[in-house]
Formats: structure tokens, sequence, C-alpha cells
């Protein structure tokens, strides 16, 4: 069986997420007091006892669902088998990308903690709350939402694809007038759901530039290693490897789509048979599912999961 590991994005954190995880590995509970030195923050009281609407802050939110993600990927470590042992190739869903290049030894834990804190406030900063909105479109292919995005677009304000998510599943973003105007349009083309998000500020469109700008001054100092095995990209949905082309890739996916459609379309043609989401919540495995159905599906993200995942390896 060939696997790709998969690592969740924000909306999946939980609060009590990881804790399980801290109480039965050493390891586990070993990535949370690194996360927390690295940050110089107890983010991992925050992510077992709350409050949900500061979990829900989108820098809190960042580096807590990779650290869950790692924790389970370091107790894996720490059992004698490696990712490269275990999957022929790795992806994330937007910071979940981090985490990917994190498990696969491209990027350490501190750094990508600090990295994907700064990526949360980089992105809340760059549209006053309020001014951005995001909207889910079901029903409709990417051509149709891309169509209504730039009618909605066409009447002023920013309106774009944010995340090709799924065979009509698809996610806008932009300036929170013209996204309203696309929910009313896609309603009209035959989307058998449109509904704004309950997000903090529109990601993964033009709007978030001066983030992008700020990420490529915080990723022009990081260290990025070739990954063990390749990365498929959000930008791209194609595998990567390259340091350098890693980092440019992480700059551009702040402004760019996430491609997690064709992402996943792709995995057949590299060999992957098998899916193995690692974090919070199966969000990733039911888009994964819509995709295609010929992939064997695993969920692991707790002692229970990741004790009945590790006995049939």
């Amino acid at each position: 069986m060939t696997r790709a590991l998969v690592f969740p994005g924000q909306g999946a954190q939980t609060v009590g997420m990881g804790r399980a995880l801290a109480d039965a590995y050493k390891p586990a509970a070993q990535v949370f007091e690194e996360v927390d030195e690295a940050l110089s923050q107890h983010l991992s009281r925050l992510m077992f006892d709350g409050p949900a609407d500061e979990l829900t802050l989108t820098e809190n939110a960042q580096p807590a669902l990779m650290a869950v993600s790692m924790a389970i990927i370091r107790t894996l470590e720490d059992g004698g088998k490696s990712v490269a042992d275990l999957a022929s190739h790795v992806a994330g869903h937007s910071l979940g990308e981090y985490t990917a290049l994190a498990a696969a030894g491209a990027l350490d834990l501190g750094q990508t903690a600090r990295l994907l804190k700064r990526r949360g406030q980089a992105m809340q900063r760059a549209v006053p709350v309020g001014e951005g909105a995001m909207a889910a479109i079901l029903g409709l292919d990417l051509d149709a939402v891309r169509d209504v995005a730039a009618r909605a677009a066409a009447d002023g304000g920013v309106c774009a694809p944010a995340n090709d998510n799924a065979p009509g599943q698809v996610v806008v973003s932009g300036d929170a007038v013209a996204v309203e105007r696309a929910v009313a349009l896609a309603k009209e083309a035959g989307a058998k759901k449109a509904m704004t998000l309950a997000v903090s500020a529109p990601f993964h469109c033009p709007l978030m530039q001066p983030a992008a700008e700020e990420m490529a001054e915080a990723l022009a100092g990081a260290r990025i290693a070739a990954p063990a095995v390749p990365v498929v990209a959000n930008v791209t949905g194609e595998p990567v490897t390259e340091p350098e082309t890693i980092r440019r890739l992480l700059v551009e996916q702040v402004t760019a789509p996430v491609r997690w459609r064709e992402s996943v379309a792709s995995f057949a043609g590299l060999g992957i048979d098998a899916v193995v989401e690692v974090g919070p919540g199966k969000v990733l495995t039911g888009m994964v599912k819509r995709i295609d159905r010929s992939l064997a599906l695993t969920n692991v993200s707790d002692p229970e999961s990741f004790d009945a995942w590790l006995a049939t390896l």
C-alpha cells in the first residue's frame, strides 16, 4: 500500500484536542512543551482547556493544529517508524502544508510554530475585521464559480475562488460586499447552497497581499531542508522537493487558491492508493472521498485511532 499523509487546515480545531495524546504518549507531550516554549505562550493550556473563542483566533488555531498533528508524527517516530517509511508523499490544506513540511523534516518544530503564529497574525492584520468575507458554494464546478466571482467583482471589490476543495465544493474570498453578491449570483446560477462562513479574514485571495509580503520576509530567514518525501503543494497541486521552490510557494500560497481537488486527483498518478489524515477532525477525509472514492482512508487524531492505525502497519 502506497500512502499519502495529509494534514488539516483551520476550522478543525476543538477545545480539548491533543490532551489525550499528551496523557498517553511522552513524545506527544514533549511536542506541546516545545511549541509552548517556541512561542513563549501556554498554547497547550489553551488547546486543552479553551476558551474556544481564543483558540479559534487565527494566530492560535494555526500553530495549535500543527502541534496536534506533529504530536502524532513524533510519537510514531519514537516507535521507530519515519514518515518516509510510511508514505510516498505528504500534503496539507493551507496551514496544513506547513505541518506537512515539518512532518517531512523540511522545517523544524519550533520554527514551524513561529512561522504559523506570524502567518496568522499577518493574515488577520491584512484586512480589518468585517471588511472581508468568505463563502462556500456547493453544487457548482470551479469554472462556474470563477464566472460567479468575476461577475460579483465587476461591480466593485475583490472576489475570487480561494479553496477548490472537492467537486462541487468551492470557497470564494474577498471584500464582504463582493462576496455577498457572489452568494446571490451563485444561487441564481443553480448552486445547491451558498453561504458566508464564520471566518475572521478573507484568506487565499489578493486582499492578503500585505500578509504575503510579511511572510516573504519571515520565510527569507527560515531554514528549509529538502523534505524526506515530496510535498504536494497547494499552489500548483504538484509534488515539490527543492527548498527554494518550497519557500517561494509558501509565499504565493497566502494569496493563491488552495488547489486541494487537483492535489488529491494527482495521487492516482503518483501511485498513491491510501490516504491517512493526521490531526483533528475528518474534514480532509470527507473531501478526499468526494474526489477519489478508490483511495483507502484512515483518520488518526487520538490514542485510540493512533493505536488502531499502528496495528495495521
